[in-house]
């Protein structure tokens, strides 16, 4: 029997602590993998202090995923946001930015299956609304899922996704990424204040990108989703020559202004030889809560249109809607729930499942 991450995080969702919480409502599980029947994960503690009085909580944590049907070993590291128990010394600063290194080979994390770049031509579209409810979708159906917020002048995917801390680093190098809704997460947002922008040339951005895919600990993954910045820069030049990309998706509005960017983010990726494995259109329709109308103001079908016209899958048409934008200002992308927003993220990911790309 194979075990799901899903399976797993449930069954820590059951390992209490003193204040009435529980490993997973209070984020405290890192880095989970799973492969062969085996189990791994960190259970990171907000301090030292608390992290030497939690081994009896590893050793429940420990026993809880070891009974679960499937799984044969189970490996669980117990460590603290601020240094291991008894450090002597809080871990090495951990430095993000600065030109690329020489690498060998391709960038793409030993552990990961495929790596999907869902890109734009331009901003407003809703990409990164569409990268994280669609990455929980993925989650939700028992896909091993990572997202990568590479947007990195306008990192979003903290404040959807409901995470503001900054992941650890146990020697100033290897990055454990955070998890949250069963998405493995990193950030450049995570390494920032909120309210700090980033103002690198190129290179920095191409050296960011590097670190968050080659030093990030992203364990076993079927996909990863890469929140690609709007428009065709150094990260979608860098991404596209440098990584192992199975493929792109392109989000766009029905209107002819967004579509004119998106045929300029359809020829970039053919021009790094990425194939484009569908078109989203955000933004499709509104329905009007009171009355039920269908009013298209953005326009209609033009998504569908340039889909079929490239031959390429419409992978789906997504409607304005309040409540998913109020979703991903709270934390709890929609695809997390029940509805029917949720339902046509999950109608995305059983199209991608059922073709083989995730």
């Amino acid at each position: 029997m194979t075990i799901t991450q899903g399976q797993v995080l449930d069954a820590l969702a059951r390992v209490g602590l003193p204040d009435g919480t529980n490993l997973v409502s209070q984020d405290m599980v890192r880095a989970l993998s799973i492969g062969g029947g085996q189990v791994r994960f960190v259970i990171e503690a907000p301090n030292p202090d608390t992290a030497r009085r939690m081994e009896p909580v590893r050793q429940a944590a420990e026993k809880v995923v070891s009974e679960l049907p499937g799984v044969q070993s189970v490996s669980v590291v117990l460590t603290a946001h601020g240094g291991a128990p008894g450090a002597p010394k809080a871990p090495p600063s951990l430095k993000v930015g600065g030109h690329p290194k020489p690498q060998q080979g391709p960038l793409k994390p030993s552990g990961v299956k495929s790596i999907i770049a869902i890109g734009s031509g331009k901003g407003g579209v809703g990409k990164s609304t569409v990268s994280s409810n669609l990455a929980v979708a993925l989650a939700r159906k028992g896909r091993r899922v990572g997202l990568l917020d590479a947007d990195i002048y306008g990192p979003s995917q903290p404040r959807m996704m409901g995470i503001n801390k900054r992941p650890a680093s146990p020697d100033g190098k290897t990055i454990i990424p955070l998890t949250a809704h069963g998405v493995t997460l990193m950030s450049i947002g995570f390494m920032l204040e909120e309210d700090k922008a980033v103002v690198w040339r190129g290179p920095m951005l191409m050296g960011a990108l590097q670190q968050m895919l080659g030093q990030v600990e992203w364990g076993e993954l079927d996909v990863l989703l890469v929140d690609l910045p709007p428009g065709t820069g150094d990260v979608q030049l860098t991404l596209g020559q440098k990584a192992e990309l199975s493929g792109a998706i392109v989000v766009s509005t029905p209107q002819d202004v967004a579509l004119l960017d998106a045929r300029k983010a359809l020829d970039m990726f053919k021009t790094l030889k990425t194939p484009v494995l569908g078109l989203i259109e955000n933004m499709s329709f509104y329905v009007c809560p009171e009355c039920g109308h269908e009013a298209h103001l953005f326009g209609h079908g033009g998504v569908a249109a340039e889909a079929k016209k490239i031959d390429v899958p419409l992978l789906g048409a997504l409607p304005i809607d309040l409540d998913t934008r109020l979703a991903g200002d709270g934390g709890t992308p929609i695809a997390a729930g029940d509805g029917p927003m949720a339902e046509a993220y999950a109608r995305i990911a059983e199209g991608l499942i059922r073709g083989g790309i995730a």
